[in-house]
């Protein structure tokens, strides 16, 4: 009787053992992590969707700013190429490519509610302004889903330096730091919009 008793014992000790080196806190924060990249993207992808409307109705009005919408559709079909899964989290340069691709997507997109600006006739049109209006809220979106996943590495990534949790971390699954998503660099500067009018 003492044999089974001392094989429970063992296992449970076992168990309360592994719990305590961050056994199931490993993957937890990882899957928060990707999860919250999968909401970045798509935030992303419905960015992406609703240019092809919006440059649509900018056609309409501006026939002349054709370089700028030419810009747009450039940018999304870039930002659009570059895909980035959850096992590229961990990748800088790949992480670094996606965020450029982006904020180019986002810089055109910028000249070119900018240039909405000097056609009036546009600025009154109820397609434009409920596209307008979905784009910025897609990129509000965007903005809180950069934070979110984020604070979701930042999370992990403490997670998986910390004892007890960093025994399971390089142990049992050689998890490896996550890379964060960056602005690019002069993300903090203003586009600037130039009409050649002066």
């Amino acid at each position: 009787m003492a044999g089974p008793i001392r094989g429970f014992l063992a296992a449970v000790i076992a168990a309360l053992l592994l719990s305590a080196c961050g056994i199931n806190e490993v993957p937890t924060a990882e899957e928060n992590a990707k999860a919250r990249w999968a909401d970045l993207q798509s935030a992303y992808q419905r960015r992406a969707d609703l240019i092809p409307n919006l440059v649509k109705v900018a056609e309409r009005y501006a026939r002349q700013e054709r370089q700028v919408l030419t810009e747009v559709t450039e940018a999304r079909a870039r930002a659009t190429s570059i895909q980035v899964s959850a096992d590229d989290l961990g990748d800088p340069q790949r992480m670094a490519e996606f965020a450029q691709a982006q904020g180019a997507l986002s810089t055109s997109l910028g000249r070119l509610l900018a240039t909405f600006e000097a056609y009036p006739d546009l600025k009154s049109d109820q397609v434009f302004i409920n596209l307008q209006s979905q784009l910025e809220g897609t990129e509000n979106r965007i903005n809180i889903a950069r934070r979110d996943y984020n604070e979701a590495v930042r999370q992990y990534n403490t997670t998986i330096r910390t004892f007890p949790a960093i025994i399971a971390a390089k142990v049992i699954y050689g998890a490896k730091p996550m890379t964060p998503f960056e602005a690019k660099e002069g993300a903090d500067e203003a586009p600037v919009v130039d009409f050649g009018d002066s």
